[in-house]
């Protein structure tokens, strides 16, 4: 079994960002340097810098979303960054998307150990859920895939006019570049790249915003999503 690491210090800028639920953000960072390390979850490397890297710098992804919209978290993995969004986001309505049963085990004890009753765990992938998921406004990731990987799960679970927020590092504007034509191939309208966390996170966190038009997916995914939806009716009247 993998020895956990000590988990550091809280720093001062979690008790301002999680607010009255700052003991459950300090439980979930507890969480991540025990059963986190031990389940292969997280690297025990990691566990000195939980707080700077991971818990802060996805929680600060809430300046990005909208109020009160429908989240879908892609490869949500260990919870990021999920998990720290529903703790200072009970606005939102959010799933946690993930493939790998145990990583939807260690999910779904968070979610309950925590009282997240805004969030719901499902177990699949991003391809698979399409039509079955209702669309959501805004689709989440982080570490997940490059962004044009990406792009080709996250914006078919967008509903028309949504995005994708995708948390990337020093890599973002050459990834975006890059994706430039798969993006538009797939509905997406408008890119972006932003800065958030201002006096909680240094460096801020980089944000990659992708915004869809009327069919997210594009043709080829207009296509699947009716089929979905045609036999999910069908299940229904049976």
């Amino acid at each position: 079994m993998t020895e956990a690491a000590e988990l550091p210090p809280t720093p001062e800028q979690a008790r301002e960002v999680f607010g009255e639920r700052f003991a459950d953000a300090v439980r979930y960072a507890e969480l991540l340097a025990e059963a986190g390390v031990q389940r292969g979850l997280i690297g025990p490397r990691e566990v000195p810098r939980l707080w700077e890297r991971h818990l802060l710098n996805c929680a600060v992804l809430s300046e990005a979303v909208p109020e009160g919209v429908t989240v879908c978290d892609v490869g949500s993995g260990a919870g990021l960054p999920g998990i720290p969004l529903a703790l200072v986001r009970e606005d939102l309505n959010i799933t946690l998307l993930e493939p790998l049963l145990r990583r939807t085990n260690f999910l779904t004890e968070v979610v309950e150990l925590l009282g997240l009753d805004h969030v719901t765990v499902v177990r699949g992938r991003a391809e698979e859920v399409m039509g079955k998921l209702p669309p959501v406004h805004v689709v989440t990731a982080r570490a997940v895939a490059p962004l044009d990987r990406l792009a080709a799960w996250g914006i078919p679970l967008l509903r028309p006019y949504g995005e994708m927020l995708a948390l990337k590092g020093d890599t973002a504007e050459e990834e975006l570049k890059a994706a430039a034509t798969a993006l538009t191939k797939l509905g997406a309208v408008s890119t972006s790249i932003l800065h958030v966390g201002e006096g909680v996170v240094d460096p801020l966190s980089t944000v990659v915003r992708v915004e869809v038009g009327e069919s997210p997916g594009g043709v080829r995914f207009a296509a699947k999503r009716a089929k979905a939806a045609r036999m999910g009716r069908a299940r229904r009247r049976r």
